[in-house]
Protein backbone atom coordinates (compact mmCIF):
# COMPACT_ATOMS: atom_id res chain seq x y z
CA UNK A 1 0.00 0.00 0.00
CA UNK A 2 2.96 2.36 0.30
CA UNK A 3 4.53 1.59 -2.58
CA UNK A 4 1.61 2.09 -4.24
CA UNK A 5 0.94 5.90 -2.30
CA UNK A 6 4.95 6.98 -3.67
CA UNK A 7 4.43 6.12 -6.87
CA UNK A 8 0.87 7.65 -6.92
CA UNK A 9 3.01 10.80 -5.39
CA UNK A 10 5.39 10.23 -7.95
CA UNK A 11 3.47 10.48 -11.29
CA UNK A 12 1.36 13.39 -9.74
CA UNK A 13 4.75 15.58 -9.07
CA UNK A 14 5.96 14.55 -12.83
CA UNK A 15 2.20 15.75 -14.29
CA UNK A 16 2.18 18.78 -12.18
CA UNK A 17 6.18 19.92 -13.89
CA UNK A 18 4.80 18.68 -17.26
CA UNK A 19 1.82 20.98 -16.83
CA UNK A 20 4.12 23.73 -15.60
CA UNK A 21 6.44 23.29 -18.25
CA UNK A 22 3.66 23.52 -20.84
CA UNK A 23 2.24 26.73 -19.07
CA UNK A 24 5.29 28.04 -19.44
CA UNK A 25 6.12 27.40 -22.72
CA UNK A 26 3.28 28.99 -24.06
CA UNK A 27 3.95 33.10 -24.49
CA UNK A 28 7.41 31.48 -26.33
CA UNK A 29 5.19 29.83 -29.00
CA UNK A 30 3.66 32.83 -30.05
CA UNK A 31 5.85 34.64 -33.25
CA UNK A 32 6.87 38.17 -32.43
CA UNK A 33 5.23 40.90 -34.82
CA UNK A 34 7.31 41.72 -37.84
CA UNK A 35 8.16 44.88 -39.26
CA UNK A 36 7.34 43.94 -42.94
CA UNK A 37 7.84 47.14 -44.79
CA UNK A 38 9.02 50.59 -43.69
CA UNK A 39 9.39 53.72 -45.96
CA UNK A 40 9.67 57.58 -45.21
CA UNK A 41 10.15 60.56 -47.12
CA UNK A 42 11.27 64.03 -46.13
CA UNK A 43 10.11 67.36 -47.47
CA UNK A 44 10.57 70.87 -46.57
CA UNK A 45 7.62 72.67 -45.56
CA UNK A 46 7.67 76.58 -43.30
CA UNK A 47 9.46 76.48 -39.63
CA UNK A 48 11.71 73.25 -40.76
CA UNK A 49 10.60 69.99 -42.52
CA UNK A 50 7.94 67.45 -42.19
CA UNK A 51 9.10 64.04 -42.01
CA UNK A 52 6.38 61.31 -43.73
CA UNK A 53 6.85 57.46 -42.53
CA UNK A 54 4.43 54.32 -43.58
CA UNK A 55 4.88 51.00 -42.05
CA UNK A 56 3.54 47.05 -41.99
CA UNK A 57 3.26 45.10 -39.16
CA UNK A 58 2.48 41.45 -39.74
CA UNK A 59 1.10 39.24 -37.10
CA UNK A 60 2.06 35.36 -37.96
CA UNK A 61 0.16 34.02 -35.13
CA UNK A 62 -3.41 32.42 -36.07
CA UNK A 63 -5.53 32.74 -32.48
CA UNK A 64 -4.20 35.55 -31.03
CA UNK A 65 -4.60 39.72 -31.61
CA UNK A 66 -0.94 41.77 -30.96
CA UNK A 67 -2.28 44.95 -28.54
CA UNK A 68 -0.50 48.04 -27.32
CA UNK A 69 1.74 48.11 -29.70
CA UNK A 70 3.57 51.41 -29.99
CA UNK A 71 6.15 52.42 -33.14
CA UNK A 72 8.96 54.55 -31.70
CA UNK A 73 10.11 56.97 -34.79
CA UNK A 74 13.61 58.30 -35.01
CA UNK A 75 15.07 60.75 -37.58
CA UNK A 76 18.61 62.03 -37.32
CA UNK A 77 20.45 64.73 -39.47
CA UNK A 78 23.64 64.85 -41.54
CA UNK A 79 26.16 65.55 -38.23
CA UNK A 80 24.18 62.11 -36.64
CA UNK A 81 22.12 64.12 -34.40
CA UNK A 82 18.75 63.26 -33.35
CA UNK A 83 15.95 65.41 -34.61
CA UNK A 84 12.33 63.57 -34.36
CA UNK A 85 11.56 60.87 -31.48
CA UNK A 86 8.51 60.09 -31.27
CA UNK A 87 6.00 57.30 -30.24
CA UNK A 88 3.01 56.62 -31.96
CA UNK A 89 0.60 54.28 -30.18
CA UNK A 90 -0.70 51.47 -33.15
CA UNK A 91 -4.37 49.74 -33.31
CA UNK A 92 -4.57 46.06 -32.67
CA UNK A 93 -3.55 43.74 -35.13
CA UNK A 94 -5.60 40.70 -35.84
CA UNK A 95 -4.34 37.68 -35.78
CA UNK A 96 -3.04 36.13 -39.53
CA UNK A 97 -3.33 40.00 -40.97
CA UNK A 98 -0.85 43.21 -41.56
CA UNK A 99 -1.47 46.49 -39.89
CA UNK A 100 -0.29 49.00 -42.19
CA UNK A 101 0.25 52.40 -40.51
CA UNK A 102 1.51 55.88 -41.58
CA UNK A 103 2.11 59.02 -39.62
CA UNK A 104 4.73 62.60 -39.86
CA UNK A 105 6.61 64.82 -37.25
CA UNK A 106 7.74 68.24 -38.16
CA UNK A 107 11.77 68.54 -37.23
CA UNK A 108 13.48 71.79 -36.94
CA UNK A 109 16.46 70.26 -39.21
CA UNK A 110 16.61 68.19 -42.54
CA UNK A 111 16.29 64.39 -41.41
CA UNK A 112 18.93 62.25 -43.75
CA UNK A 113 17.80 59.00 -41.92
CA UNK A 114 14.70 57.56 -40.54
CA UNK A 115 13.84 54.53 -38.59
CA UNK A 116 11.13 52.69 -37.16
CA UNK A 117 11.13 50.33 -34.05
CA UNK A 118 8.37 49.18 -32.27
CA UNK A 119 7.76 47.74 -28.71
CA UNK A 120 6.47 43.82 -28.23
CA UNK A 121 3.22 43.54 -28.39
CA UNK A 122 0.92 42.04 -25.83
CA UNK A 123 -1.48 39.09 -26.63
CA UNK A 124 -5.13 38.48 -26.29
CA UNK A 125 -6.64 35.51 -27.64
CA UNK A 126 -9.23 36.07 -30.28
CA UNK A 127 -13.34 35.55 -29.09
CA UNK A 128 -13.82 34.19 -32.49
CA UNK A 129 -12.26 31.94 -35.53
CA UNK A 130 -10.12 33.50 -37.62
CA UNK A 131 -12.41 33.58 -40.77
CA UNK A 132 -15.43 35.35 -37.95
CA UNK A 133 -13.06 38.64 -38.52
CA UNK A 134 -13.82 39.67 -42.24
CA UNK A 135 -11.50 42.50 -43.80
CA UNK A 136 -13.71 45.61 -44.70
CA UNK A 137 -14.36 45.87 -48.34
CA UNK A 138 -12.84 49.03 -50.01
CA UNK A 139 -14.05 50.29 -53.60
CA UNK A 140 -13.99 53.32 -56.09
CA UNK A 141 -9.97 54.14 -54.85
CA UNK A 142 -8.74 56.20 -57.40
CA UNK A 143 -4.73 58.14 -57.08
CA UNK A 144 -3.91 61.75 -58.06
CA UNK A 145 -1.15 63.84 -58.57
CA UNK A 146 -1.58 66.95 -57.85
CA UNK A 147 0.81 69.65 -58.93
CA UNK A 148 2.57 70.46 -55.66
CA UNK A 149 3.79 67.03 -56.02
CA UNK A 150 1.33 65.83 -53.37
CA UNK A 151 -1.38 62.52 -53.62
CA UNK A 152 -5.06 62.92 -53.39
CA UNK A 153 -6.02 59.41 -52.56
CA UNK A 154 -9.99 59.13 -52.91
CA UNK A 155 -12.76 56.09 -52.42
CA UNK A 156 -15.47 54.36 -50.42
CA UNK A 157 -15.17 51.88 -47.71
CA UNK A 158 -18.60 49.74 -46.48
CA UNK A 159 -18.75 47.49 -43.32
CA UNK A 160 -19.25 43.74 -43.11
CA UNK A 161 -20.58 43.31 -40.07
CA UNK A 162 -24.52 43.83 -38.98
CA UNK A 163 -23.25 45.82 -36.20
CA UNK A 164 -22.30 49.79 -37.42
CA UNK A 165 -18.99 50.24 -36.83
CA UNK A 166 -18.34 53.99 -34.84
CA UNK A 167 -14.99 54.48 -36.25
CA UNK A 168 -12.63 53.11 -38.88
CA UNK A 169 -8.70 54.03 -39.83
CA UNK A 170 -8.10 53.81 -43.55
CA UNK A 171 -4.25 53.82 -44.81
CA UNK A 172 -3.47 53.77 -48.47
CA UNK A 173 0.12 52.68 -49.17
CA UNK A 174 1.19 54.13 -52.23
CA UNK A 175 4.01 51.74 -54.18
CA UNK A 176 6.20 51.98 -57.16
CA UNK A 177 6.02 49.54 -60.35
CA UNK A 178 8.51 46.92 -58.21
CA UNK A 179 6.13 47.08 -55.77
CA UNK A 180 8.14 48.57 -53.50
CA UNK A 181 6.65 50.69 -50.72
CA UNK A 182 7.34 54.80 -50.93
CA UNK A 183 4.52 56.20 -49.11
CA UNK A 184 1.17 56.64 -46.79
CA UNK A 185 -1.36 58.47 -45.68
CA UNK A 186 -4.29 57.78 -43.13
CA UNK A 187 -8.02 59.01 -42.76
CA UNK A 188 -10.52 58.09 -40.21
CA UNK A 189 -14.36 57.73 -41.46
CA UNK A 190 -17.41 57.65 -38.85
CA UNK A 191 -20.40 55.77 -38.45
CA UNK A 192 -19.85 52.61 -41.25
CA UNK A 193 -23.09 50.64 -41.70
CA UNK A 194 -23.54 47.69 -43.87
CA UNK A 195 -25.95 49.26 -45.88
CA UNK A 196 -23.91 52.30 -46.58
CA UNK A 197 -20.67 53.17 -48.29
CA UNK A 198 -18.50 56.22 -46.66
CA UNK A 199 -16.48 58.09 -48.31
CA UNK A 200 -12.91 58.56 -47.25
CA UNK A 201 -10.08 61.50 -48.58
CA UNK A 202 -6.16 60.89 -47.92
CA UNK A 203 -3.52 62.83 -48.68
CA UNK A 204 0.19 61.96 -48.96
CA UNK A 205 2.55 64.87 -49.16
CA UNK A 206 5.33 63.23 -50.48
CA UNK A 207 7.10 59.92 -51.13
CA UNK A 208 10.75 58.35 -51.35
CA UNK A 209 12.83 60.18 -53.19
CA UNK A 210 11.76 60.71 -56.58
CA UNK A 211 9.65 57.67 -56.76
CA UNK A 212 6.91 57.44 -59.26
CA UNK A 213 3.33 56.06 -57.46
CA UNK A 214 2.41 52.66 -60.06
CA UNK A 215 0.04 51.60 -57.82
CA UNK A 216 -2.51 51.92 -54.45
CA UNK A 217 -3.11 49.87 -51.52
CA UNK A 218 -5.88 50.78 -49.07
CA UNK A 219 -6.55 48.76 -46.22
CA UNK A 220 -9.43 49.94 -43.15
CA UNK A 221 -9.49 48.83 -39.46
CA UNK A 222 -11.24 49.20 -36.57
CA UNK A 223 -9.40 52.07 -34.35
CA UNK A 224 -8.30 50.94 -31.04
CA UNK A 225 -4.92 49.81 -28.95
CA UNK A 226 -6.93 46.69 -28.05
CA UNK A 227 -9.04 43.68 -29.67
CA UNK A 228 -12.50 45.16 -28.19
CA UNK A 229 -13.75 46.96 -31.19
CA UNK A 230 -13.27 44.34 -33.89
CA UNK A 231 -14.71 41.52 -31.76
CA UNK A 232 -17.97 43.41 -30.95
CA UNK A 233 -18.20 43.50 -34.53
CA UNK A 234 -17.43 39.93 -35.33
CA UNK A 235 -19.55 38.78 -32.29
CA UNK A 236 -22.52 41.11 -33.85
CA UNK A 237 -22.64 38.56 -37.37
CA UNK A 238 -21.58 39.33 -40.75
CA UNK A 239 -23.82 40.62 -43.49
CA UNK A 240 -25.47 37.40 -45.49
CA UNK A 241 -23.24 37.37 -48.91
CA UNK A 242 -26.72 36.11 -50.65
CA UNK A 243 -29.11 39.33 -49.33
CA UNK A 244 -30.73 39.17 -52.96
CA UNK A 245 -33.77 37.04 -54.68
CA UNK A 246 -33.22 35.61 -58.21
CA UNK A 247 -34.25 37.07 -60.91
CA UNK A 248 -34.34 33.69 -63.36
CA UNK A 249 -37.39 31.71 -63.97
CA UNK A 250 -37.11 28.15 -62.02
CA UNK A 251 -36.61 24.95 -64.30
CA UNK A 252 -39.76 23.98 -66.22
CA UNK A 253 -39.22 20.23 -65.11
CA UNK A 254 -37.32 19.09 -62.59
CA UNK A 255 -33.54 17.79 -63.77
CA UNK A 256 -33.77 15.12 -61.60
CA UNK A 257 -30.83 13.12 -59.89
CA UNK A 258 -29.26 10.28 -61.86
CA UNK A 259 -27.72 7.74 -59.43
CA UNK A 260 -24.17 6.43 -59.86
CA UNK A 261 -24.29 2.66 -60.25
CA UNK A 262 -21.58 0.58 -58.40
CA UNK A 263 -19.97 -1.49 -61.56
CA UNK A 264 -18.22 -3.61 -59.35
CA UNK A 265 -18.62 -7.07 -59.84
Amino acid sequence: MTQRMTALALSTLVVLAGCSKDESAKPSQLAPLALKEQTSSVAQASGGYVVNWAGVLANANRWHFGENTVATISALDAAGKEVVRMEQPLDAVPPTASLAFTGEALAAEKPVTVKISYRPAVWHLAARIPSAFKSFPVSNVRTEKLGTGNYLITGYVADPYLKPASSLVVTALLRDAAGKLVGGGTAFVDDVRPDVNRRFIITVESVSGDAEVAATQVMARTWGATAKPYEELALGGAVPVHTVKPTTEPFAKDRGYQAILDKRS
